[in-house]
């Protein structure tokens, strides 16, 4: 009886023990503008490694072909990082692009010369814009800060992807979005179409206008 009474004073102890444990696990769970962002990067990055492929099999100008694969090579680069993350964290991740981002896939994948080149700088500058604009509100209203991390490292590299696509929407006479002062994509002064249907507060690359990158007024990517 007596090593009855002690294993089940050693089960209640073990079981206390557990208790906070398991609240510091329930309270380290990601916010919702945490996780939306997770997803959200994890989405862009599948549509621009896709695209990436397109720029280099169907491009006509060479320097969409060179875009390209450094479109994809970054996005690989940091999708590793997205997926080592949401793993931590214990974020599901999307599969496959959203709906939207497949649409300019398929519309992408329609095209040919000129015309496949015009349209994956319109739909690269568009997607970029959102990218930028979904990581600098994560920057200011995230909590977690691995993911706060990851979209401050990622910031750079997207500005870059988008000053480039600038120069060569240039040459090509593509329409591109105003700039402010600090040289951020601004509302308004553009028709250049975004990736996809339009929805008011999409995910990065489903929009058909282009925000101003870092209002904190924005919500969450939202996840097709």
């Amino acid at each position: 009886m007596l090593g009855i009474k002690r294993l089940g004073l050693l089960a209640a102890l073990v079981v206390v023990g557990l208790a906070p444990a398991a609240a510091a696990q329930a309270a380290a769970q990601p916010s919702t503008q945490d996780t939306q962002y997770l997803q959200a990067v994890h989405q862009v990055n599948l549509f621009e490694i896709t695209a990436g492929d397109l720029a280099q099999q169907k491009g006509q100008n060479q320097q969409v072909k060179d875009l390209g694969a450094m479109f994809k090579t970054d996005h690989t680069q940091l999708d590793q990082t997205v997926q080592q993350i949401a793993q931590q964290l214990n974020v599901q991740l999307p599969k496959e692009p959203s709906a939207d981002q497949q649409a300019v896939i398929d519309r992408l994948n329609n095209a040919s010369g000129e015309e496949f080149d015009r349209q994956w700088v319109t739909s690269q500058l568009a997607g970029h814009v959102q990218a930028i604009q979904a990581t600098q509100t994560e920057i200011s209203q995230g909590s977690e800060q691995s993911v706060v991390q990851l979209a401050q490292d990622a910031l750079p590299t997207l500005q870059a992807h988008y000053d480039a696509l600038v120069a060569l929407a240039q040459t090509l006479g593509v329409p591109v979005p105003q700039t402010s002062a600090s040289g951020t994509p601004s509302p308004g002064g553009t028709s250049t179409p975004a990736p996809g249907n339009t929805t008011e507060t999409p995910a990065p690359g489903g929009t058909t206008e282009s925000p101003t990158p870092g209002t904190t007024e924005t919500p969450a990517p939202s996840i097709s």
